[in-house]
């Protein structure tokens, strides 16, 4: 019976001293290997055998790419204006030893590392500036952090700004500012169509009054020229005035005939000795 629990647990152990002894390392993966507490090597992917109970896989760390979500953060602008940001980074480790050995987690480290690169970064930018210059942003967020996380063993394979925004309250004072930018832009136009059809109408008074007097320039002209011409055709100086002054007599008799308010029209017996008497003449 002893002899059996013997087996029993000789067996067992040698299972335990098998199992610590060879490991496997799947595809993707490294594992770090210490030796009494001291960094001994890493285990790349395949069948690997270790001195049991001497040597410890004491960190497993994945290559493959790594996407870390960095947390949305509120950013102050040159501007003084409040923005939340976010960020996604692409990392690989590719040096384990130093990845495990060269900060406590260096996935925490690069998240910490994006968030205050990311405020410092918007801080140097007004707020039109900052939401406008993604690309930028990014290309700078890059350049800034990849010396640092190198030294971790990692490459920085993308950093992505997922979002930028104005703070809530931030977005109602945008919102108000530019409702009242509007406002005074229709007010500006309509000022401006105002002052347009103010500037068309006195150009089409000013036209209106060239013409008005270009017509009465005429019109004296031909009156000028219609005495000349009845002047030279009789004889005598006073019929010439008393033809046109008789014309224009005659015309208000009967525009004042067919005037609503007229009830009668007295006209003289002898039209010219009443155009003598309005030039003065005597018989």
């Amino acid at each position: 019976m002893g002899m059996q629990i013997v087996s029993v647990v000789l067996i067992a152990f040698l299972f335990v001293t098998l199992w610590r002894g060879v490991r496997i390392v799947p595809q993707g993966e490294e594992w770090v290997v210490e030796r009494l507490g001291k960094y001994l090597g890493t285990l790349l992917p395949g069948l690997h055998v270790l001195v049991p109970y001497i040597d410890r896989v004491a960190y497993k760390v994945t290559t493959k790419d790594l996407i870390l979500d960095i947390p949305e953060q509120e950013v102050i602008t040159r501007d003084n204006a409040v923005l939340i940001t976010n960020a996604i980074a692409f990392v690989k480790v590719t040096d384990t030893q130093s990845a495990v050995y060269g900060v406590t987690n260096f996935q925490l480290a690069v998240m910490n590392l994006v968030q205050t690169s990311l405020r410092a970064i918007i801080g140097d930018m007004d707020l039109d500036q900052a939401l406008s210059s993604r690309d930028q942003i990014k290309a700078r967020l890059k350049e800034s952090i990849s010396d640092d996380v190198a030294d971790w063993g990692l490459t920085l394979k993308s950093v992505e700004i997922q979002d930028i925004k104005p703070s809530p309250t931030m977005q109602k004072s945008m919102e108000l500012q530019a409702a009242a930018e509007r406002e005074r832009k229709a007010t500006v136009t309509r000022a401006e169509g105002d002052k347009q059809a103010a500037i068309l109408e006195a150009e089409a008074r000013l036209e209106s009054a060239k013409r008005d007097a270009e017509a009465q320039v005429r019109l004296a002209a031909a009156s000028a020229e219609a005495i000349k011409r009845i002047a030279e055709s009789i004889p005598e100086k006073e019929l010439p005035a008393y033809y046109l002054l008789g014309e224009k007599y005659i015309v208000a008799l009967k525009e004042l005939a067919q005037s609503g308010s007229s009830k009668t029209l007295v006209l003289p017996a002898d039209l010219l000795k009443s155009l003598e008497g309005m030039m003065g003449r005597r018989a």
